[in-house]
């Protein structure tokens, strides 16, 4: 049975975010101010280190200190939304991340960021690119799906999220300020909120 670990999906999420800062430095620049790549690479360093400085004890241990890892380190309105996603998922975690439990917690997660930035679809931001996501890993698990495939379908969905955004007029955040100038610009959080979702991916195989 497929699982997921989640140090290793951390790990993953971070060598993404430090292999891709640039490209969202470029697409905050646009439309930001230019601090969400180098604020989640700082964060999710951070995360690492947290997790190598004191090995987790469980899926759910591993995803709180996650997430107080980024509160405490990424600044803006990123580090509050993917903390409380990652809180959010170890609430829900009681056990491995398979199919039902990755479902389970990332819907939670998805729900924490909806709670605290009052996001709806739409609106132009990480939302787009995870929504989706969590759709389709709902309808997995509940149909007894493969892990796997749900993950592959999964980046399709959060790949089409992120392209989604480009058309968009932002109505939350710095962007929105920017009015229709804001419209032509993919949303720098969907941009990373695709790559947590490859890096589960990664970790998966």
């Amino acid at each position: 049975m497929t699982v997921i670990d989640p140090t290793l999906w951390i790990r993953e999420f971070a060598t993404l975010i430090d292999e891709n800062v640039d490209q969202l430095t470029e697409l905050d620049a646009a439309i930001g101010d230019a601090d969400h790549g180098g604020n989640m690479r700082r964060g999710t360093a951070a995360a690492v280190a947290a997790l190598d400085a004191n090995p987790p004890t469980s899926a759910a241990d591993a995803l709180k200190r996650t997430g107080m890892a980024l509160i405490q380190t990424v600044g803006g309105a990123s580090g509050p939304l993917y903390g409380t996603f990652f809180l959010r998922c170890a609430a829900v975690t009681d056990a491995q991340l398979d199919i039902a439990g990755f479902a389970t917690a990332f819907r939670a997660g998805l729900e924490g960021i909806v709670a605290r930035g009052k996001a709806e679809p739409g609106d132009k931001t990480m939302y787009d690119a995870l929504a989706p996501v969590a759709d389709i890993l709902y309808e997995s698990a509940t149909a007894g799906g493969d892990l796997m495939w749900a993950l592959d379908a999964a980046v399709a969905a959060a790949t089409a999220g992120l392209d989604a955004t480009k058309p968009m007029q932002a109505r939350k955040g710095r962007a929105s300020y920017l009015g229709e100038r804001s419209v032509g610009h993919a949303d720098p959080g969907a941009a990373s909120a695709r790559l947590l979702v490859l890096a589960a991916q990664r970790a998966a195989r």
